[in-house]
């Protein structure tokens, strides 16, 4: 699933620009694929948002508002945006339901997460597991979410590697400081 929303077909890409200018990696990718990015806020937003709709079908403006511990005004501004891209429908003072497309997106950000939270679960860091997964889920590509979920189900499934890896941290750890 692209995080992207698509934006007009133009010919800037990043084949035709002066060699003379420099960019982000993230400006970069844009330029190349031409697309508009939803912020890290809006993707937390949306993994929010399907985390607690997928009972219900739909979510408060202030529940949404208590569960990221930020003011009702705050919410109301970011679900406006949201829904201007299309993954949300929202009337003021009313429910916030996903779209089709928010419903994929926001599938896909809650499974990066839980993938990230597992991986560093597998690494051994527990208490900051969430705060880590928090700060890494926005900066990464497909690809590598790809490879460590291959890597979580390869300890999954691989009990007796884990423990040996465990068994390595234990003896090597002080041997590796920063």
């Amino acid at each position: 699933m692209n995080i992207f929303i698509n934006m007009k077909n133009n010919s800037d890409n990043i084949n035709n620009l002066p060699k003379t200018e420099f960019y982000t990696v993230r400006g970069y990718r844009l330029l190349e694929q031409n697309i508009k990015p939803m912020t890290s806020a809006m993707e937390d937003y949306l993994e929010m948002i399907y985390r607690n709709s997928e009972k219900s079908g739909f979510i408060r403006l202030n529940t949404l508002a208590r569960l990221l511990h930020v003011k009702a005004s705050s919410a109301t501004k970011m679900v406006q945006k949201i829904a201007e891209l299309g993954f949300l429908n929202y009337e003021k003072y009313g429910i916030i339901m996903l779209t089709k497309e928010g419903k994929e997106l926001g599938k896909y950000l809650l499974k990066r997460h839980n993938i990230l939270e597992s991986f560093l679960r597998n690494l051994g860091i527990a208490d900051k597991a969430l705060l880590e997964t928090e700060l890494i889920e926005h900066n990464i590509s497909k690809e590598t979410l790809i490879n460590i979920n291959l890597l979580n189900n390869f300890f999954m499934n691989n009990p007796l590697i884990k423990e040996k890896f465990e068994d390595f941290k234990r003896l090597y750890r002080d041997d590796n400081i920063l």
